[in-house]
């Protein structure tokens, strides 16, 4: 291989910002480098942005809001598992007449608890049985990525939309955890993140996460899995579908469904069983009042 030819200053240079010049050589086809070379050429190992930082204000008028330190966390956290975690997203949906026509049969059960019971409380019961049924969902990968940690309990962190940013309390034990007690923690969760009032022991500590947009809208999205789990479930706004009985059309209430997971550890026919299992679950609430 030929040498490169580079000044001591400039390998110095090199090492600060984590460059490869022989890497850089190669990749300009040249066989001398300077220290222009490495300033035009950020590294991406080192995760350098500097090339990102633009005058804006240069085309026309701006103001700046300052990111919170729990953005920042948040943001450092999403872009490191976008950037490490092999992520593929399956999309499917589940038909929810069944679970439409069961929820409203219990309004007033619901009313006189005192509880409001949500469809998200179904699909994070559905969740905690499949996750039983699939350990490999329950569980995180070592950070040297060695060893699977297989999880014997279901936690499920329930993503909230703040106005300080976004929030992920954990409900525990979900699984020995009946529809009525989901739906009150829930309630409680959601109004203590809106709040500021969730404590740190009820974040973290997730068997897998559910990101609900059907409040806002949506037909579909690819949610970035939350490490370390190894998966993520996300939802959108109930659709029309129309499916035919034979020969005769009929209109049929249908939940988009979107799971993100990590491919290090599960595979695409293990996704598309796990969520052919918790389409059925929601297809019929009784599934989940064992």
């Amino acid at each position: 291989m030929t040498d490169i030819i580079a000044s001591p200053s400039t390998r110095r240079l090199a090492r600060e910002k984590d460059v490869d010049i022989d890497a850089l050589a190669k990749r300009l086809g040249r066989t001398t480098i300077a220290p222009e070379d490495l300033d035009r050429t950020p590294s991406a190992s080192s995760g350098d942005t500097a090339f990102w930082d633009v005058d804006h204000a240069a085309f026309g008028a701006v103001s700046e809001e300052p990111m919170s330190r729990f953005a920042q966390v948040a943001a450092r956290n999403m872009a490191a598992a976008q950037a490490l975690i092999p992520a593929v997203t399956h999309h499917d949906s589940a038909d929810v007449s069944a679970l439409d026509a069961f929820r409203q049969g219990l309004k007033a059960e619901a009313q006189a608890r005192g509880v409001k019971l949500t469809a998200l409380a179904f699909h994070v019961a559905a969740l905690a049985r499949c996750l039983r049924r699939h350990p490999r969902f329950n569980a995180s990968l070592s950070s040297d990525a060695q060893r699977l940690i297989l999880k014997d309990y279901v936690h499920i962190g329930i993503a909230v939309d703040t106005p300080h940013g976004l929030m992920v309390p954990v409900i525990r034990n979900v699984d020995h955890k009946g529809l009525w007690q989901i739906a009150a923690e829930i309630e409680d969760l959601a109004a203590r993140a809106q709040a500021r009032k969730i404590k740190p022991d009820e974040m973290g500590g997730a068997s897998m996460t559910i990101t609900n947009l059907g409040g806002i809208g949506g037909t579909a999205f690819s949610p970035i899995v939350n490490p370390p789990e190894v998966a993520i479930l996300g939802i959108t706004r109930t659709q029309t579908a129309t499916v035919w009985d034979g020969d005769t059309p009929r209109p049929v209430p249908m939940v988009p469904l979107d799971l993100s997971y990590d491919h290090r550890v599960i595979n695409g026919a293990d996704a598309a069983r796990f969520m052919t299992q918790y389409c059925q679950m929601i297809a019929d609430p009784r599934n989940m009042m064992v």
